[in-house]
């Protein structure tokens, strides 16, 4: 099973993906192509995205069961002992907002 997320991606990839997996909905490619079909695709996405994102999953013998890859994404996966994770950095524009205190007396 591989699964391809596009965010943001040309009309012309979204079109060239669906010869090869089904868009079951916008930007969301699902399918079950060879490892060699696959690796074309992923390359092609990574080639063809512009100012999009991508996300590669598939499945695989380890210990999660699959296997995911990211293209100019914020998000990185990192390995930690032989398990995929995702690592998401802080982002320093986003703001803890302040509890805003209620105009009721209990909020007082």
């Amino acid at each position: 099973m591989t699964v391809i997320v596009l965010t943001q991606g040309p009309v012309g990839l979204r079109g060239f993906l669906t010869r090869w997996l089904l868009e079951i909905a916008p930007g969301v490619f699902i399918g079950g192509p060879s490892a060699r079909i696959r690796e074309v695709l992923w390359a092609e996405v990574r080639q063809c995205a512009g100012n999009g994102r991508a996300l590669l999953a598939y499945n695989t013998d380890n210990e999660q069961g699959f296997i995911f890859d990211t293209h100019d994404h914020k998000w990185d996966p990192i390995d930690r002992e032989g398990v995929r994770l995702i690592h998401r950095p802080n982002d320093p524009t986003s703001t803890t907002s302040t509890i805003n205190r209620g105009w009721s007396k209990a909020a007082k």
